[in-house]
């Protein structure tokens, strides 16, 4: 057979997926209408920090108008990291290649 590694992956691959949405279709029927099943540890953080009494130093220069423009922001800065260390890999990839 001349793919079956690449089959094994594949059908690992949509079992995992389907593993996945079959749990996660359990954990969000258990959820109530306000409540988020992947909300994250920052979520949770804030909360504690607030519950805290804990008063800012300063506000913000300028805050995103809206969650979309701040997810552009992350997705940007993401991307910007991943290309300059691609570069570098590229480049000490090229170097060892002349020499």
């Amino acid at each position: 057979m001349k793919y079956g590694l690449e089959l094994v992956v594949v059908a690992a691959l949509i079992i995992f997926a389907a593993i996945f949405l079959v749990q996660n279709a359990a954990i969000q029927a258990d959820q109530g209408e306000d409540e988020e099943a992947w909300g994250g540890a920052d979520g949770v953080a804030a909360e504690i920090i607030e519950d805290s009494g804990y008063e800012p130093w300063f506000d913000p220069i300028w805050e995103p108008p809206s969650g979309e423009i701040e997810s552009l922001f992350f997705s940007l800065q993401a991307a910007i990291g991943a290309i300059v260390i691609g570069y570098f890999f590229g480049y000490y990839r090229g170097r060892k290649t002349v020499e």
